[in-house]
């Protein structure tokens, strides 16, 4: 075994992420449960689960209150399944932040997408915590004595299309937000300088009005009318130009894999995704 000076054994690798494996990757986003029931995460898993890399499970999705992403996340790996827990500063103060490091370490659940979170449904936004803040925190209390002979927290968080990266470069991967100009998201990829990986996002559009209630409420995303229009006429579009975009990212040759929201359309995106594989 290698040793350092000092004569003391080399502490061993840290394990392989399934991050780190080689090959395109497609994170699926699962729709969380609103009630005291895991039936509906575990059909999406059991649909999914056979064309896609890994999920990402919501935290308080749009702001309401969901089951836990961390207990949610253990279910997923029970079944086989590869989660990412995604955990939003809205709605927590310091202790909660590490009550949930606890259980995800006694869980088994290591990856986490840090998030702002949307603004609450109800009640007002806890105000002890930033994403940047979650970082360090795991950086800290997170890599101490506690959780030695646990394996380390892989923490990822989201980016903007043509903004600089400044501490979120601190993160081992990012989500990007998603956006219909493919040339700006590559573009904006290559100019960046992050080491780690990096995920674009990509949305099922199930209808017109999904997507104009998109265009109100993030108007960063900027689905063009066109596009509108088109699955106004036919809602399959939708699942069309999300696998076109799929494809796009790929070919690129600068992302990682893609952060799909496929929404209430899981069905139909396994199908697909089966046949692009």
């Amino acid at each position: 075994m290698p040793t350092d000076d000092t004569g003391v054994p080399d502490p061993p690798p840290p394990p392989q992420s399934f991050l780190d494996r080689d090959g395109f990757k497609i994170l699926c986003e699962i729709e969380p449960s609103w009630r005291p029931d895991i039936a509906h995460v575990r059909n999406q898993i059991h649909v999914l689960g056979p064309v896609v890399d890994g999920f990402l499970i919501p935290d308080n999705h749009l702001g309401r209150a969901t089951m836990s992403s961390v207990a949610v996340a253990h279910e997923v790996s029970y079944m086989g399944g590869l989660p990412i827990a995604c955990i939003n500063a809205r709605d927590r103060n310091l202790l909660g932040f590490r009550r949930d490091l606890l259980t995800a370490a006694a869980y088994g659940v290591d990856h986490f997408l840090f998030v702002y979170g949307d603004a609450p449904k109800e009640g007002r936004r806890a105000e002890d915590l930033t994403v940047r803040g979650m970082i360090e925190e795991v950086h800290s209390f997170g890599s101490g004595p506690l959780f030695q002979g646990f394996p380390s927290f892989r923490i990822g968080t989201t980016a903007r299309v043509g903004r600089a990266l400044t501490w979120r470069a601190r993160a081992d991967f990012l989500f990007v937000q998603i956006t219909y100009n493919v040339d700006r998201l590559v573009e904006w990829r290559r100019s960046i300088a992050f080491e780690g990986r990096v995920y674009a996002g990509v949305i099922v559009l199930a209808s017109a009005r999904m997507a104009q209630r998109i265009n109100a409420t993030i108007p960063e995303i900027r689905i063009p009318q066109r596009l509108i229009d088109q699955i106004d006429e036919d809602p399959q579009v939708g699942i069309d130009l999300a696998c076109e975009q799929v494809e796009m990212i790929k070919a690129s040759g600068v992302f990682d894999g893609v952060h799909l929201v496929p929404v209430a359309r899981y069905r139909e995106m396994a199908t697909r995704l089966g046949s692009l594989r």
